[in-house]
């Protein structure tokens, strides 16, 4: 079970993680809270029904990060070209994300607790670590979460294909960025294994 996850009986998945290896999934997951924001207005809502029907932001967010977390649901590669056909995809990527962007962040926001709470369930760890038993609709929320912290790793790599992902086996120690590759490449094999608990 060291470093990857494993199906448990009755469903769920389980991994043995140290203190170190649980306060790096913690920080990064507080950190991608920070990023994502509070929810419309900062505070939760009295009424469930106006949160409904609050509309989000229409321009993309600026932090590259986030604009890869909340992508244009229209445009980029393959759109038609021209002036008219792209501010026609601009149009409806901004109506999309003003009714959508809310409910996005909120389950990305979601998930990430998800992972903050599991973490901070093992209570102290010391010497040996513990071992983290998911349920599995934990295990579904940790999967998207991890999934975003690698998203979010690698926009900040500026990992835009395979080709990429190999160059980072090849850096050397003394690069700056090789912790984060460390931990980009860490949280993708936890997330793979992660997933093979999922499948039937």
């Amino acid at each position: 079970m060291p470093g990857h996850f494993e199906p448990v009986p009755g469903g769920g998945a389980a991994v043995a993680l140290d203190e170190v290896e649980i306060s790096i999934i913690r920080s990064l997951a507080v950190q991608l809270l920070e990023l994502i924001g509070p929810g419309p207005g900062g505070e939760v809502s009295d009424d469930p029904l106006a949160e409904l029907f609050a509309e989000g932001p229409s321009e993309p967010p600026a932090d590259p990060v986030l604009h890869r977390l909340f992508p244009d649901a229209y445009g980029g590669p393959g759109a038609p070209e021209g002036r008219a056909a792209q501010d026609e995809f601009q149009a409806h990527s901004a109506e999309f994300r003003r009714f959508t962007e809310n409910d996005l962040r909120a389950g990305k926001r979601d998930d990430a607790l998800a992972v903050v709470r599991s973490l901070d369930g093992l209570g102290p760890v010391a010497g040996a670590g513990a071992v983290l038993q998911l349920t599995p609709e934990d295990s579904v929320r940790w999967m998207r979460a991890l999934n975003d912290l690698r998203l979010a790793i690698g926009t900040r790599l500026d990992i835009t294909d395979e080709e990429d992902t190999d160059l980072l086996y090849r850096l050397p120690d003394e690069d700056p960025r090789k912790p984060m590759v460390m931990a980009y490449l860490w949280l993708g094999g936890l997330q793979e294994t992660l997933v093979e608990t999922l499948l039937p």
